[in-house]
């Protein structure tokens, strides 16, 4: 609780698989999901974001036909207090705006339902350097500001950089775990993630 703990590995280790099962759009075969001292595996979506936790899927997946502001609304269904948004896109389609805009976008949407825990899933594809460190900055300060985010990111350089903890994940088994900057220092981490 209150940190940024990433898992890190392959393509197909079972990252997103891990992220879309406790986010409750995938079930598990096997095994639990405890959170808050109560076990949520299989739990329906909707109930889980209820819950307190809040996912942005990879590829930000906004709806490119609403309103930036409708894209909020949705994000805000669990809410009571509905508090108005300001916002200078408001009126804008989303699929109209940049990669970058969209990613914030979908971080903001997710954050709408106030989450104490948020899952990132591949917040840095296909966005420029700079927006990468950009959006990098917005997770340590949502971060600072109380919520719990576990991330899943191919950039293990950055990941590492900004995580309290780290997962290495390959074919579905935790193979390495421990404080991130350990994990960064790792001879076989930096082989096999970090291109050293």
């Amino acid at each position: 609780e209150g940190e940024i703990v990433t898992l890190i590995g392959a393509n197909g280790a079972g990252k997103s698989t891990t992220l879309r099962t406790i986010s409750g759009l995938l079930k598990p075969k096997t095994g639990s999901i405890t959170f808050l001292g109560q076990n949520i595996a299989g739990v329906r979506a909707h109930e889980i974001v209820k819950k307190g936790i809040s996912q942005v899927p990879e590829g930000r997946r906004v709806f490119a036909e609403m309103t930036v502001m409708e894209n909020l609304d949705l994000g805000a269904f669990v809410r009571k207090d509905k508090a108005g948004i300001q916002q200078d896109l408001k009126n804008q389609s989303a699929g109209t705006l940049s990669g970058g805009e969209q990613q914030m976008l979908a971080m903001g949407r997710a954050l709408m339902s106030r989450p104490k825990l948020l899952l990132l899933d591949e917040p840095s594809m296909g966005l420029a350097p700079l927006l990468i460190k950009e959006i990098f900055n917005i997770i340590v300060d949502i971060n600072k500001s109380g919520t719990t985010v576990l991330l899943v990111e191919q950039n293990a350089n950055m990941a590492l950089s900004i995580a309290n903890r780290a997962y290495v994940l390959e074919t579905g088994r935790i193979t390495l775990s421990g404080k991130a900057q350990d994990l960064a220092a790792s001879e076989d981490v930096r082989k096999a993630y970090l291109g050293g």
